[in-house]
């Protein structure tokens, strides 16, 4: 009898390293261990244009750690894609010399448009039922990708550098939300949107607006009122643009530390959350939507997709 094979994705993210160990058998795969760290690799990147120091030395750390437990637990290949706080940096040589020395894996750091791919790849995997054609959008750290799905792949992508990291270094404080701000904020970011998402994927017809990554879970989680974060419930939930602007005031009367002590915010998103939601909103204005459906599948998922294709 073949023995399944376990596999690892590490996806490195601007502010967020996350871990997925699975099982795979024929053309799935059974998820043995998933975990994530906020280490906010990007902090302070806007300003200097390298990596500093200290977030430098939380991501190897963290990313060293992942992937001693995923051999732990068997894994026979350990992949690390590093997204666009490596991409961009002025040290990313060096950064990329020190986390394969710390993990003893190496470390692929992927452009923006494959970055889009993967994800999009990832998602597709656990909404099967999106239709012929939709639109995808990651919020992340460093970045977001807007993608247009058609026929199962990516007819158009870009990826904007716009991220949730150097937004709240701007324009973040740490007592409740100032409105005035906010709304300079927002203002902001839908001109970006406005500028940067082509009309090519902006007016393309499509079935659904569907966002992944920790702003749409998290409120996906906040809007369902669960106690604990649960993925199987967050999974393809419709989240109204009425629904964010409630999370948005009560998320808003609250101080940073506050917000950390809801259940399914973890504090290491906790000032993250309002400039997320400001590009959410954004994005819903930019395709004229009144919701969109949330995926917990993204990135670390796609990564996997492509290794198991790989490997059969």
């Amino acid at each position: 009898m073949i023995r399944p094979r376990r596999l690892a994705t590490v996806d490195l993210g601007s502010n967020t390293v996350r871990l997925l160990v699975v099982e795979a058998d024929g053309g799935g795969w059974r998820a043995l261990h998933q975990t994530q760290r906020v280490t906010r690799l990007g902090e302070g990147q806007a300003g200097e244009g390298r990596l500093l120091p200290e977030p430098m030395r939380r991501t190897a750390a963290a990313v060293a750690e992942f992937a001693r437990a995923a051999r732990g637990l068997g894994a026979t290949r350990v992949r690390i894609v590093a997204t666009s706080a490596v991409r961009e940096a002025g040290n990313r040589g060096e950064f990329v010399a020190r986390l394969e020395a710390e993990s003893g894996e190496s470390v692929e750091v992927v452009s923006g448009e494959d970055e889009a791919r993967l994800t999009l790849q990832g998602v597709a995997s656990g909404l099967p039922g999106l239709g012929d054609s939709f639109v995808l959008f990651d919020i992340g750290g460093g970045s977001t990708e807007f993608v247009l799905a058609r026929d199962g792949g990516a007819a158009a992508a870009v990826s904007l550098r716009l991220g949730v990291v150097p937004l709240v270094e701007e324009w973040g404080d740490p007592g409740p939300v100032r409105w005035d701000r906010f709304a300079r904020m927002r203002e902001v970011v839908e001109r970006r949107l406005a500028a940067e998402v082509p009309d090519a994927i902006a007016a393309a017809r499509a079935d659904e607006l569907v966002g992944t990554a920790g702003t749409v879970t998290t409120l996906a989680a906040l809007d369902l009122e669960l106690p604990a974060y649960d993925a199987a419930r967050v999974q393809g939930h419709r989240l109204g643009r009425a629904a964010v602007e409630r999370q948005l005031a009560r998320l808003g009367a609250l101080s940073v530390a506050d917000r950390g002590r809801l259940p399914c915010l973890e504090p290491g998103r906790a000032d993250l959350i309002i400039p997320g939601i400001a590009i959410c909103l954004a994005a819903l204005a930019r395709f004229r939507r009144e919701h969109l459906v949330v995926s917990d599948r993204g990135l670390r998922e796609g990564i996997l997709c492509e290794l198991l294709g790989a490997a059969r």
